[in-house]
């Protein structure tokens, strides 16, 4: 039989990272999870022994890579996938479910993605001190929340380090300095009506070549980046307070309600509406599971039904 063992992370209330589960396992021979697809981000880290990964590429074409010990993968959100323990060498493995709003921006500057999902370290040193940040989370899992996310934030930190990109790394870019003027100057004003030549005349260059420099630089376009960076911001706005739909959509520089949630639909799927509804449930089941950790065990059904009730209330946000 297979040794196991995993944690669900308690709170919900981190926005730039957060952690949902995190957990170790020694897997019997051919033992094999999927296929699946997650919500969020998970990152396996292979301990020893070998196995196989397949997932879906970015096409949609299911793609087999076998990892070892000291190699990891990145099962990316709503990507399909399964994997399958060596018959001879069962790997052991330990592994985060994680998510943030800006997690998605940070490792674009890896080369892990759904076309190569496999984690290749190019540092032996930040490789361990990896696994180590992930053997703490999850062999501490009666810490506080902000302890666990601490080092949630150290584990991200050194997969970003030994997973940059070959091709960021070799490029000493002059344009560093104008990406880097560029991105302070969207965070400062993503609020305002700005265009693409405001953004182009703060760094002293033209148009052109910025929107060049600048997808060569982020994978994306200013555009995209500061639309992206809005409902980043609107996200954390839903979140964190009782705005209207509206009034979200007006703070991060949309005054037409309908472009916001058009926008805000195209990024994530669904509409702001539908994200207020969806924070509200997850909120909802948090506030639920905390309140059963903390039953006595001689606690009814009826007891514990009528704390569900009062704990599970609707949203009373305003859409307009």
């Amino acid at each position: 039989m297979s040794n196991t063992f995993f944690n669900i992370f308690p709170n919900e209330n981190f926005i730039d990272l957060c952690m949902y589960q995190f957990g170790y396992e020694q897997c019997d021979p051919g033992h094999s999870f999927g296929p699946a697809t997650r919500n969020h981000y998970l990152f396996h880290y292979i301990l020893s022994g070998t196995g196989t990964l397949m997932a879906d590429n970015a096409k949609g074409e299911t793609q087999t890579y076998s990892v070892k010990s000291g190699q990891g993968f990145m099962i990316f959100p709503g990507q399909i996938n399964t994997y399958i323990a060596d018959e001879q060498l069962p790997w052991e493995y330990m592994w985060i479910e994680f998510d943030g709003l800006r997690v998605k921006e940070a490792l674009s500057v890896t080369d892990l993605c759904k076309d190569a999902p496999v984690y290749h370290s190019h540092s032996k040193e930040l490789r361990e001190k990896l696994a180590d940040e992930m053997l703490y989370i999850v062999n501490h899992p009666q810490e506080s929340s902000f302890h666990l996310i601490g080092h949630l934030y150290l584990f991200l930190d050194y997969l970003l380090q030994s997973a940059k990109s070959a091709t960021l790394i070799s490029s000493g870019r002059m344009s560093d300095y104008y990406i880097k003027e560029a991105i302070n100057y969207m965070e400062q004003n993503f609020q305002n009506t700005i265009s693409i030549e405001d953004i182009a005349a703060v760094c002293g260059i033209n148009r052109s070549y910025f929107g060049k420099i600048f997808r060569n630089s982020t994978g994306r376009s200013p555009q995209e980046f500061l639309i992206n960076y809005r409902m980043v911001k609107a996200t954390e706005l839903l979140k964190l307070t009782s705005l209207s739909i509206a009034d979200v959509g007006s703070a991060v520089g949309y005054e037409n309600q309908l472009h916001f949630s058009r926008a805000f639909k195209n990024i994530y799927g669904i509409s702001p509406r539908e994200k207020t509804e969806q924070i509200a449930y997850a909120s909802c089941f948090f506030a639920v599971n905390s309140f059963f950790r903390q039953l006595n065990a001689t606690s009814t059904p009826r007891t514990i039904r009528r704390i569900a009730t009062i704990n599970c209330r609707p949203s009373t946000r305003k859409v307009a």
